[in-house]
């Protein structure tokens, strides 16, 4: 019965990881470095996680490329971005001058989670910002909320007591009333956005506990995986991006 909307969005979540990684194998990654006992994995990490000034999960590292010069890495991170990310509207600037690029892209379904009485697959927009000087790189990863696809009744137990017309024809209305499972129209739509800093492992009392445990293991996973590809193309460059014999 859900089996239409866990494909739509791991579908949709391929296309969006482009080279960077795909969301299968971000799990995989995750487990493999996490373990898959996700509760307790968001409670190491958070250890080592602290919230900004606006109360939200930041990473900031600076990548050290000796001997290039700012114009040349611009163009390969320029051509990464461009490659990447082809939503058109993620690259929200792009500035040569500056040495600045910043882009905002949607992960959809970085964790689903079948509660007692609803469902909730969780996506993220991370801030992904690159200030670019001589020989050095500043890479800054930003996450405030997670943004919420909610099924009503469609828990483990939620489906139990429905007899509506929705649930005889096989369809789950998500709680704006307007959308069908299997809607493709807007991937980036979403019912309620939680902030992080509300939620576990930052609150321990928490009834979206499993759910955002995972969510944070995902997030924080994805954060590297930016953060590895970023210096593999400021050490190595993109194929093709910079080479002058041709």
């Amino acid at each position: 019965m859900l089996m239409l909307l866990g494909m739509m969005l791991c579908a949709g979540s391929a296309d969006v990881f482009g080279q960077v990684m795909k969301a299968a194998d971000l799990e995989k990654y995750a487990k493999q470095k996490y373990g898959d006992k996700w509760v307790d994995a968001a409670m190491n990490l958070s250890k080592d996680l602290t919230l900004d000034q606006n109360q939200a999960l930041t990473y900031q590292e600076v990548v050290l490329a000796p001997g290039k010069t700012k114009s040349q890495l611009y163009v390969s991170l320029n051509y990464w971005v461009t490659a990447t990310f082809q939503d058109k509207q993620a690259i929200t600037l792009n500035d040569k001058d500056a040495g600045c690029i910043i882009l905002s892209s949607t992960i959809d379904g970085i964790a689903d989670h079948t509660g007692t009485v609803n469902r909730y697959v969780v996506s993220i927009t991370p801030i992904i910002r690159l200030d670019i000087k001589d020989e050095k790189v500043r890479v800054t990863y930003t996450v405030q909320n997670y943004d919420i696809l909610k099924a009503l009744d469609a828990g483990w137990i939620g489906g139990l007591f429905d007899n509506s017309d929705n649930r005889r024809n096989n369809q789950n209305v998500f709680s704006d009333g307007k959308r069908m499972k299997d809607d493709k129209t807007d991937r980036r739509l979403y019912d309620e956005q939680w902030e992080i800093a509300k939620h576990y492992p930052f609150v321990e009392k928490d009834v979206q506990k499993r759910t955002c445990s995972k969510a944070l293991v995902m997030t924080h996973a994805y954060s590297n995986a930016i953060l590895d590809k970023v210096e593999e193309v400021i050490k190595n460059g993109m194929p093709g991006s910079d080479d002058d014999d041709w």
